[in-house]
């Protein structure tokens, strides 16, 4: 798709007004461009799957002031594929900030997580990633814990196994850490609750000393809360300037902060950031990114190795 397609198809459907288009160059899986009609600022993506779509209208449900996520305003389909249409969120990516600034967004991240475990789930069921009606497809959360290892023909990135184990990293990393997941599973918790599962690649916008929003929910889960701390103390190496933050010790100190009790939290962030790697190298092999499946390998590997007893 070239631009003036897309202002094209914009002018067709929403008025004359539609001004500045311009290309959001983030994202795995749909492609975006910020627009505006005189004043306010929107977004529109573009994507060959509108479960992810589907599942950012659900999830403004759950919006709050702590949890501040954009509401869907369209959504149906164009150029063969599918496109939603949102408001724009004023301010800055989480990814962008230096140690110093996040230090400051700390408080606000640990409260929109705060507000996604007192989301209602009452009215669906299961565990893992939920769908578009807002229901997942796993009795456990163990269970889904496990199925990282599954590469299911129905599954988006089907075939990252063959390629896994084609790679100049192969099987072996893998398979060592789905070992130590399986050691470490039984310390988990069956709880759950709202889980982002993908707090970075541009998925947070921060301004001043606050969120403004959190997008992108395609991956989001129900499952224990802590997963969306050890998605940030996972990939933290991966942002430089973010050397010497502690999100294990500061999510410690939050929870003391607040009277919540939460047992084995450091056995449980091994856990989850095992398998985390263990998803990480999984799409990497999809992808074809051997160098970042090399590196994600080593940094499971490392995590899995780590003596933890509480």
């Amino acid at each position: 798709m070239t631009d003036p397609r897309i202002e094209a198809w914009l002018v067709e459907r929403l008025g004359a007004d539609v001004r500045n288009l311009a290309a959001v160059g983030h994202g795995e899986w749909s492609t975006a461009y910020t627009f505006d009609r005189g004043g306010p600022a929107y977004v529109v993506r573009f994507s060959a799957f509108d479960a992810d779509f589907a599942k950012d209208r659900l999830a403004a449900s759950f919006a709050s002031a702590e949890l501040p996520i954009p509401p869907i305003l369209d959504l149906g389909q164009a150029f063969g594929g599918f496109y939603a249409i949102s408001p724009r969120a004023p301010g800055g990516f989480l990814d962008e900030l230096d140690r110093p600034r996040l230090q400051v967004m700390l408080p606000a991240l640990f409260g929109a997580l705060d507000a996604a475990r007192r989301v209602d789930l009452s009215t669906s069921a299961g565990y893992g990633e939920w769908g578009a009606d807002g229901m997942a497809p796993h009795s456990s959360w163990r269970a889904w814990l496990l199925d990282v290892a599954s590469d299911r023909p129905s599954g988006r990135t089907h075939g990252w196994w063959d390629r896994l184990a084609a790679s100049p990293t192969g099987a072996g990393p893998f398979e060592l850490g789905l070992s130590r997941l399986r050691d470490l599973v039984g310390v988990c918790p069956e709880q759950r609750y709202l889980v982002h599962a993908d707090l970075l690649n541009y998925n947070v916008l921060v301004l001043d000393h606050g969120l403004s929003a959190v997008i992108d929910w395609g991956c989001s889960l129900y499952g224990d809360f802590l997963y969306d701390v050890a998605w940030l103390a996972f990939w933290a190496p991966w942002y430089p300037a973010w050397a010497g933050v502690d999100f294990e010790g500061e999510a410690a100190r939050h929870y003391a902060a607040i009277g919540l009790d939460v047992p084995r939290l450091a056995a449980r962030l091994q856990c989850y950031q095992v398998h985390i790697g263990l998803g990480g190298q999984a799409y990497n092999a999809f992808k074809g990114r051997w160098p970042a499946l090399e590196a994600t390998a080593r940094r499971t590997l490392e995590i899995a190795a780590r003596s933890v007893s509480s």
